[in-house]
Parts: C-alpha cells; sequence; structure tokens
C-alpha cells in the first residue's frame, strides 16, 4: 500500500503495488493508476535460501551492537569456504598460507586502537547477555547505543567494561518496559550487582537519561509463566494492579512484589494448584522465589492491597467446609 497519494476518482488512499504485471491500483474502486513501474530489486533469482545467500552482493545493514557497525571486510569466507575460490576450487598451498595471513591482519588492523578493543569486548558480552536473558534485538540495539554514548563521554576510563555493559542494557530495558532486574543481570552476584548500580546511576546523571516509571502489570506473566498459572488468574491480578493504581497506591514501591501480591491474592480468590504430581495450592513461598523477593514483601504488599481494595477471602475454614459440603437433594440422589 502507498501513502501519501490518494486516488484521483474515489479519493481514497488505498493504493496497492502489483509487482508482477508492474501496475498501481486502488484497492477500492480497481482504478489503474500506473502501468509501468521500475522494479528497484534484484535482477536475479533465487528459489532457495542457499542460492539467496550465494548471489547476494551486499552486506549486512549496519548495527550499532558491532563495535565496528558491521562495515569492515572479511578476507575469505566464501559461499565455498575460506580454503576454496569462487568456483569452488581448492586453494592451493602458498595461495592458502598468504590468505591465512592477509586475515589475520585485516583482523588486527579492525581492533587497532583502544576504543576498538573496548567496544569489541563490550559488544561480545552484550552479545552473549541477549542469548541468555532473550533480550529482544531493538533492546539490544539500544543498549549499544547508549554505551558509545558513554564511551564519548569518557564514562569508561577506569571503570568495569562488563559492569557498564550491563548498566547499559539495564538503562535500555527500563527505558522500552521489558521487565529485567539488575539481579539478574548481574547473574546473582551481589558484589557485581552494586558495580551495575552504580554504573547505571552514572549513566543517568551524566547523558541526562530520564527513565519511565516501572509497570507492575509487565511483571505478572513473567512470573505466572514459570510457575503456571493460568491466564484468569493473571488477568485478575492485573485487574487488582490497575485498581490499586487508581486508589494512588504503588508508586515508590518494587514493581515485582506488587506484582507477586496480586498474583498471590488471584490465586487465591481461583484456588490456584501447582502443576505436577503432587499439586497443592500455590504458596507465598513458591511465588517469592519466581519473583527473586521476600515472602516478606509479599505478605506485607498482600495485606496492603487486601486492606485499601476491600478483597474478602475465604478462610481456611471456610473452604474446607465449601469443598466437603453437599447439598440435601444430591446427596438423596446418591
Amino acid at each position: 500500500m502507498e501513502k501519501g497519494r490518494r486516488c484521483p476518482e474515489c479519493e481514497s488512499q488505498n493504493l496497492i503495488h502489483d509487482y508482477d504485471s508492474g501496475e498501481t491500483v486502488c484497492g477500492d474502486c480497481g482504478l489503474v493508476l500506473r502501468e509501468q513501474m521500475i522494479d528497484k530489486g534484484p535482477e536475479w533469482r533465487a528459489f532457495t535460501d542457499e542460492e539467496k545467500v550465494s548471489r547476494t552482493r551486499v552486506g549486512m545493514p549496519t548495527t550499532y551492537a558491532v563495535h565496528d557497525k558491521g562495515l569492515s571486510t572479511d578476507v575469505g569466507g566464501g559461499p565455498f569456504g575460506v580454503n576454496y575460490d569462487a568456483f569452488g576450487r581448492k586453494l592451493p598451498l602458498a595461495t592458502r598460507a598468504q590468505m591465512w595471513r592477509l586475515r589475520k591482519w585485516q583482523i588486527r588492523s579492525r581492533v587497532h586502537t583502544s576504543v576498538d578493543r573496548n567496544l569489541a569486548q563490550a559488544m561480545y558480552e552484550l552479545d552473549r547477555l541477549k542469548d541468555k536473558l532473550t533480550i529482544p534485538p531493538p533492546v539490544k540495539e539500544m543498549a549499544a547505543v547508549i554505551y558509545r554514548k558513554a564511551i564519548e563521554k569518557g564514562l569508561i576510563r577506569g571503570r568495569n567494561i562488563n559492569a557498564m555493559i550491563r548498566a547499559a542494557l539495564y538503562a535500555a530495558c527500563r527505558d522500552s518496559g521489558l521487565p529485567r532486574t539488575i539481579k539478574e543481570i548481574s547473574e546473582g552476584n551481589p558484589l557485581f550487582k552494586k558495580d551495575i548500580a552504580r554504573c547505571y546511576r552514572l549513566i543517568l546523571k551524566e547523558l541526562k537519561m530520564q527513565m519511565p516509571v516501572s509497570d507492575s502489570v509487565t511483571c505478572i506473566s513473567k512470573i505466572a509463566e514459570k510457575i503456571g498459572i493460568s491466564e484468569k488468574s493473571q488477568g485478575r491480578a492485573a485487574k487488582i494492579l490497575h485498581q490499586a493504581k487508581e486508589k494512588k497506591y504503588g508508586p515508590g514501591k518494587d514493581p515485582m512484589g506488587l506484582a507477586a501480591a496480586a498474583l498471590y491474592i488471584a490465586c487465591l480468590e481461583n484456588n490456584e494448584q501447582k502443576k505436577g504430581r503432587w499439586g497443592g495450592p500455590i504458596t507465598q513461598k513458591d511465588i517469592a522465589e519466581t519473583a527473586g523477593v521476600t515472602e516478606v514483601t509479599i505478605r506485607n504488599r498482600y495485606k496492603n492491597l487486601v486492606k485499601i481494595l476491600d478483597i474478602k477471602l475465604l478462610t481456611r475454614s471456610e473452604k474446607i467446609a465449601l469443598f466437603y459440603f453437599v447439598p440435601s437433594s444430591e446427596s438423596s440422589t446418591r
């Protein structure tokens, strides 16, 4: 569909390109606006992925998540491998040794400055964290941009590269609303977590970044998927958090703790059971271990939510009575 243009017949913007016939047609009235279009695609055709890779003559798009932005050249490594020419013939021994030396000096020339070496190490660590924490590519790209700005400001000198790239990744996750905590990014190391938090505050201060307030609703699915809580309880927990937000409760509180408490209330209301052989009700300990908070936090948030929203929950004796109660009409038929 082409934007910005209108059909002269019906004033519709629903214009469709037919690349097979080279025509631009109005999708509402069928008027042909253009009969000869310029094909901007490649002149070759490919029917398999292997043919597409072998026939393409362009490289990868520029990206900030690679230390040289993907603009460098690689010596060798054609469609048939590093020891073969363009026709698939194996190179002589002397030519292979020469190509090996050229590749070695090409790699060295790509990271010949301290900034390049710093970026190469940081981007390698960022790529590893992206795979481990399942970070989307746009968030990874944003983290690389934040780290490059920190280098331009001179914030990296004298500081741990791994801590700075993790702080940049955490800032990108916060800015995009992705529920990732410093504890997850620090891989559970409490000492490393302090360094990341210190670098994160430095990045916010020097780059003058404004982080949005974390929404606790986004943390619900992250906790529920690990335990196996139903969609019904997840929806109820989201409703509880929306009601608490209307009551002005939540700002300044840990979003993960609020989401865990709301999920616990929803599990109590819907009588959620554990998945597996032994079953049993979902406890505060189960949710606390999954959310990475303490049981005391869940209890405090749980009591506040129940009190503020006036939620009525059944006691243990009432649940047992409801479970074992059988009406007289049903008992007589049995």
